[in-house]
């Protein structure tokens, strides 16, 4: 399921790196939770509809995003908790929620990404990063998401993901998330296998760090 969610315009300037600031929001929302793991079993989008400005981004009619989860616990607890208080920062708050069920993609869906996709492994305890140039890159995100199928209890169900590397605007995106640099790109993303893994794929996003804005998918 996925909740869409539309804020007020700004009255201070969204600073660039403002996902930190989204991801508690989200935690507060939920209320208290264990989910703060590696690997999330939902998805939180970044910011659209924004200007850039000198010192960050405006959003005069408001900004749009979105939650994903496969859980319906979650996005009932997500629904009451914003409910409760649709505060946000920066003068936003949640103005309208819609919920979206996921769609019926069939077996195989090329999906545009909302925010960059961060595949990353570590390697002699040093972080690396991967691309749609490194062949990897494939082999990590549907590594991981396997390993949430599996942790949802539907670790029977076939699935890959890859780069479309035939799209031609991709591009590499650096993020600061609480003071550490991280890459992902910008770049659509195919999924293949039983159609319920492809619904579960919208769901949770693709690669790492979705549970703090990365690899979100539309």
């Amino acid at each position: 399921m996925r909740i869409h969610l539309q804020t007020t315009p700004n009255i201070k300037v969204v600073p660039f790196n403002y996902q930190e600031k989204l991801v508690s929001v989200f935690h507060h929302w939920l209320g208290p939770n264990d989910i703060h793991d590696e690997l999330s079993l939902y998805s939180l989008s970044w910011f659209s509809h924004g200007n850039r400005v000198k010192d960050g981004l405006n959003f005069h009619r408001g900004a749009r995003f979105f939650i994903s989860a496969p859980d319906m616990d979650l996005i009932k607890r997500m629904i009451d908790g914003i409910q409760k208080d649709p505060e946000i920062a920066w003068g936003m708050r949640v103005a309208e929620m819609m919920l979206e069920p996921p769609p019926d993609f069939g077996g195989r869906k090329i999906f545009f990404v909302q925010s960059p996709v961060l595949v990353k492994r570590t390697v002699d305890h040093e972080i690396e990063y991967y691309y749609p140039k490194d062949p990897e890159s494939d082999t990590y995100m549907t590594e991981t998401l396997r390993h949430k199928l599996q942790k949802a209890g539907k670790g029977n169900l076939e699935v890959a993901v890859k780069f479309d590397r035939g799209y031609r605007s991709q591009h590499i995106k650096l993020v600061r998330y609480k003071g550490i640099d991280k890459k992902g790109t910008l770049c659509p993303v195919i999924v293949e296998g039983d159609p319920e893994a492809v619904k579960f794929a919208w769901e949770v996003g693709v690669g790492n760090g979705t549970g703090i804005g990365f690899g979100a998918l539309k």
